[in-house]
């Protein structure tokens, strides 16, 4: 309101000067009308430009296309690493799975082969049952790893485009952050993997080991059945 009224002052300070000089000076109607309109628009221009600079101006934020495109880059990044910590902890969670039902199998394998010929019918089924569903676990969970394994993979692949992504857009922070965090999981799984080599292996030469004694056994079988078989005469000292 005071700057309008300051100037509305200015308007009527101006009309007066403008009297006086129209006093003075007496043009021709065309001359009058013409000065007329020059100097009332201009006095109308300044009071409105006066009203205008009187209202304050609050500055905007910059939000140039760079830093519109580092936000991007770093919401990019930040999503790509939550997706990999979760594929992470998902695949080493399988991997840990899988060796522990790897080494039950191994157990139940070894328990067998220790007490091969010493089980009545039905504890021999009983332990061969066991065998069979904990072959099915590690079946599974094997399974199970192979699709995180894959995911996880997916994972690593958006991590290293994001981390890209925000080197060029200037992101520097947010690339070497997500790259740190690749390492990381990198090395984890490795280590995962590892374990879950050693299960193998494991299982591995309880399997020969089984196949071997299995073979011994059947030997000793069939070398009782031919005892059994030769006559008590041959069998006599002479």
């Amino acid at each position: 309101m005071a700057a309008l009224r300051k100037s509305s002052s200015y308007y009527n300070f101006f009309r007066s000067s403008f009297r006086v000089l129209l006093n003075g000076f007496k043009p021709t109607v065309r001359k009058y009308s013409r000065w007329t309109h020059v100097l009332t628009s201009g006095v109308a221009s300044f009071a409105v430009g006066g009203a205008l600079c009187a209202v304050p101006f609050k500055e905007v934020e910059n939000l140039s296309y760079d830093s519109l495109i580092k936000r991007a880059a770093s919401l990019a990044t930040d999503s790509s690493n939550s997706f990999l910590s979760q594929t992470t902890l998902a695949l080493i969670e399988a991997i840990t799975e899988y060796a522990k039902a790897v080494y039950t199998l191994v157990s139940l394998q070894q328990r067998y082969l220790d007490a091969l010929g010493k089980l009545t019918q039905a504890e021999e089924d009983a332990v061969w049952q066991a065998i069979i569903g904990q072959r099915a676990k590690v079946d599974d969970t094997k399974e199970e790893c192979r699709r995180l394994e894959s995911i996880w993979s997916t994972a690593v692949t958006l991590c290293e485009t994001a981390a890209e992504a925000a080197y060029v857009s200037g992101a520097e922070h947010a690339c070497v952050m997500v790259k740190t965090n690749i390492q990381v999981a990198q090395s984890q799984v490795e280590e995962m993997q590892r374990t879950s080599l050693d299960a193998d292996k494991k299982l591995a030469e309880t399997k020969v080991m089984e196949v071997e004694r299995m073979a011994q056994y059947a030997a000793s079988l069939q070398s009782a059945d031919n005892e059994e078989d030769v006559p008590e005469a041959y069998l006599r000292e002479d």
